[in-house]
């Protein structure tokens, strides 16, 4: 049975007035290697709470870019949530975006370890209260988010799945197919070459592959207690099938949680306009917000 966590009112916890925000480029280093994002602040609110957005596969810290507004969707929720006094660092994970490294290098524990040293850095801000943080996570970025959750000694006061990959080998399968698969964990050293769906390549190492099958998200989300919402799209086809790939997550999880089903493809319907990704921000906003402590 689905515990759903009642939320008073869509912006509860969450200033009323608009609340102009200055962005800035920040970096801190893991493993040697530069991790880039972009802080988002509000300017009338001191240390205020902060979320931390962590993007998909192939993507960047902004996320894809929506055609009827040139914006891209994470870029559009930090300002969104700016204007209700929250506070959001978008990074690039490594091998990605702006972020040193190569993509061919990358695996989830690395990921994982981006994700936890952007906490570190927050913790270290002061520019935002460390007490008061957050994730939300989309895709494999939602992936790495329960990850993180079950494993952070930071006190979350919540966590946020957009569309995340559960069983990210299964996931990846359907992606290249089965023999694309096999290419790559047999690849080791040296990067094999994986033509996405719609006709981009990437390559990528035997590392990668392999650590989807070491860390498994849906295990590590048993070691978070603190509220989640897991939000899936009926249409979603590339993480499927749904909302069973989401509720999963709320089957292993104890807490306070909520599986907010629309009905969104993976991109919730971002190329068909604002309207779903627009109602998928202020929901987690609300969320957010009612659980800042």
């Amino acid at each position: 049975m689905i515990k759903q966590l009642v939320v008073a009112a869509a912006t509860a916890g969450l200033s009323s007035s608009p609340l102009f925000a200055a962005e800035k480029t920040v970096d801190f280093m893991v493993d040697g290697q530069k991790v880039i994002g972009t802080l988002n602040i509000p300017d009338a609110v001191s240390k205020p709470p902060v979320i931390l957005l962590l993007h998909g596969f192939t993507g960047s810290r902004n996320e894809l870019e929506i055609p009827a507004v040139k914006e891209g969707i994470f870029s559009r929720a930090a300002k969104a949530w700016a204007d209700k006094g929250v506070a959001s660092l978008r990074i690039d994970f490594r091998g990605n975006g702006e972020s040193e490294g190569k993509f061919e290098d990358m695996t989830m524990e690395g990921l994982i370890a981006d994700a936890e040293a952007a906490l570190d850095y927050l913790a270290a801000s002061p520019d935002v209260d460390k007490d008061k943080m957050a994730i939300v996570g989309w895709s494999m970025g939602g992936a790495v988010g329960a990850s993180v959750a079950g494993q952070t000694e930071h006190d979350l006061d919540s966590v946020t799945l957009w569309a995340p990959g559960t069983n990210m080998g299964s996931a990846l399968a359907l992606l290249f197919g089965t023999e694309a698969m096999k290419a790559g964990l047999a690849a080791k050293d040296t990067p094999a070459t994986m033509k996405l769906p719609w006709g981009a390549e990437v390559k990528l190492k035997a590392g990668f592959f392999e650590s989807m099958y070491r860390i498994d998200p849906i295990a590590e989300i048993e070691g978070y207690d603190g509220p989640l919402l897991v939000a899936v799209g009926s249409k979603d086809d590339v993480v499927y099938p749904q909302p069973a790939s989401g509720q999963v997550l709320l089957d292993y999880h104890e807490g306070p949680e909520e599986l907010w089903v629309k009905p969104m493809d993976h991109v919730f319907n971002a190329f068909q306009g604002v309207d779903m990704v627009d109602e998928l921000i202020a929901k987690t906003g609300a969320f957010v917000g009612a659980n800042f402590k």
